[in-house]
């Protein structure tokens, strides 16, 4: 049985990472407070963010602004959208 945890942004217990997701404290409060559902979603958001601003993950700057949407989305705040994006279930 997959072990659950009450996740931050979701507000229920669902399903845990079954690893933390990079090394170190945040990682490993990631782990302790984030559902999968939560981290593959926040996986295609940082995808979508990245190649919609054409980010270098190489440049400090663009790893900063990533880490920054990353800890906003997770704590369930709005993050920054590409110009021109609108979300799959807003495009009627």
């Amino acid at each position: 049985m997959p072990r659950t945890v009450f996740c931050s942004r979701l507000k229920k217990k669902l399903p845990g990472l079954e690893a933390p997701p990079f090394p170190g404290e945040r990682g490993l409060e990631i782990f302790e407070t984030v559902s999968i559902e939560t981290w593959t979603n926040w996986q295609q958001l940082q995808t979508m963010l990245i190649n919609e601003n054409h980010l270098n993950v190489r440049d400090k700057d663009a790893r900063k602004f990533i880490n920054e949407q990353r800890d906003k989305y997770l704590s369930g705040e709005e993050i920054d959208q590409a110009e021109g994006f609108v979300p799959p279930d807003q495009s009627n």
